[in-house]
């Protein structure tokens, strides 16, 4: 599918140890590329026609954008965050509570853009994956789980992802470009209206984790902005412990999130031994096992009566045997002693969802269960995530959307499939 739109508010606007402009190579080092095509104002936040998105802004700088540039009352952008986050609106003329001249003023100066919506696709078993186009060339994709308890939106921050994880089908497509605030909180508003819901009120979305394409902490002021959003009573109103950012561990983004947010951490580990480790996530050879961990704990002291998630993918004969299980049992015990709090860790085993071209298999049920048993014996807390959405490849680790690859990688991979003739399934 080609993507025949434009979204003139795509932006890199990232403050972190890899720039905007780079990718990450096979060692977890920062590697310059060459910076993606972009207009003018992608650089600026503001539309092609120079008009400022809405989306952009949380609710201390639309209160800045009110004041400072229409000279209105602090409190009118209350109204309009109400009106786009829980009412769906995005037209100031039908914003009734404004006043006319106010409207114009808006018309003038602002606009309410979203992710565009190439495709939606529902699944069997309730989960619903969106296509959404960023711009002319890129798209991601954003995946929404129903449970009977709540509703939880998988939310990308990335156009592809530079960090190359093995086991992962997003990396496979390679990098472009880290995604604006208005690009992140834009698919909760295309997923909030698509299922009806309404802050405090009709609640079909609880929760969000940061768990999509990219690595959020890579695209740090835009995602700490769009999740300010997410927990603001006038934007969606979720707790911040409904709010889940996951890294693969990139150690001094883990401590400004500590510093500056107030969300709930998951960890991609995969193994509790740096040479697997580094095997299957390649940023564990710039910030291994032990320094990861201290970071952990330093969150978890900063933030009593918190817990981290550690997220363990399975994969037969890779890193789900016995003795797999008791490495990390060890890992976790550690980590609860050094913060000296009761299930300050709580392990969630994945079992591998296969996606065409992977070197890598499901690991057996028998063996998920052993692995399990094995945890719980040692008294670490377990769960298994139940896979969902596999039949429109909305599952953990197969989203892929459409990047305009900065890395290459994409070629390879394809170039790859192509010498096992597999290259059709993948496209």
């Amino acid at each position: 599918m080609s993507i025949q739109h434009d979204n003139p508010n795509a932006h890199d606007g990232t403050a972190n140890p890899v720039a905007a402009d780079a990718v990450v190579d096979l060692d977890g080092q920062a590697a310059k590329a060459e910076p993606a095509a972009a207009p003018p104002s992608a650089r600026t936040g503001a539309g092609v026609d120079g008009r400022r998105n809405i989306f952009d802004l949380d609710r201390t700088s639309l209160e800045d954008f009110f004041e400072q540039e229409l000279d209105e009352k602090r409190y009118r952008a209350h109204q309009v965050m109400k009106w786009i986050h829980h009412r769906h609106v995005t037209d100031f003329t039908d914003m009734t509570d404004l006043g006319k001249v106010l409207r114009a003023k808006l018309e003038e100066r602002a606009v309410v853009r979203a992710p565009i919506v190439l495709f939606d696709k529902p699944s069997a078993d309730g989960t619903h994956k969106w296509l959404l186009g960023m711009d002319a060339k890129n798209a991601i994709e954003t995946v929404y789980i129903p449970e009977k308890s709540r509703g939880t939106l998988c939310v990308s921050s990335q156009v592809g992802c530079a960090l190359n994880c093995q086991f992962c089908s997003t990396a496979t497509q390679g990098f472009n470009r880290n995604l604006s605030t208005a690009e992140i909180i834009g698919q909760v508003w295309v997923a909030a209206r698509h299922l009806g819901n309404v802050p405090h009120q009709q609640r079909r979305l609880t929760n969000v984790v940061m768990m999509g394409m990219g690595e959020p902490l890579a695209n740090f002021d835009n995602v700490v902005r769009a999740m300010s959003i997410m927990r603001d009573d006038l934007g969606y109103g979720l707790a911040n412990k409904r709010v889940t950012l996951s890294t693969a561990g990139m150690v001094p983004m883990i401590d400004r999130l500590g510093q500056e947010s107030d969300v709930s951490l998951a960890v991609s580990l995969h193994a509790a031994n740096d040479e697997l480790r580094t095997e299957l996530v390649p940023l564990n050879k710039k910030y291994p096992i032990h320094e990861l961990m201290a970071a952990c704990q330093r969150y978890v002291k900063r933030k009593p009566r918190s817990s981290i998630t550690f997220e363990y993918t399975l994969m037969k004969g890779v890193n789900d045997q016995p003795q797999h299980a008791r490495e990390l049992a060890r890992l976790m015990r550690q980590f609860g002693n050094a913060v000296q709090m009761k299930d300050a860790a709580k392990v969630n085993l994945i079992p591998f969802n296969p996606f065409p071209g992977t070197r890598f298999e499901r690991s057996d049920d028998a063996d998920i269960h052993v692995f399990q048993k094995l945890l719980q014996d040692a008294r670490v807390l377990t769960t298994v995530r139940r896979t969902r959405g596999d039949d429109i490849d909305a599952a953990c680790g197969q989203l892929k959307g459409q990047v305009t690859d900065k890395t290459r990688r994409q070629a390879a991979f394809l170039k790859t499939l192509q010498s096992q003739g597999a290259g059709d399934a993948a496209a």
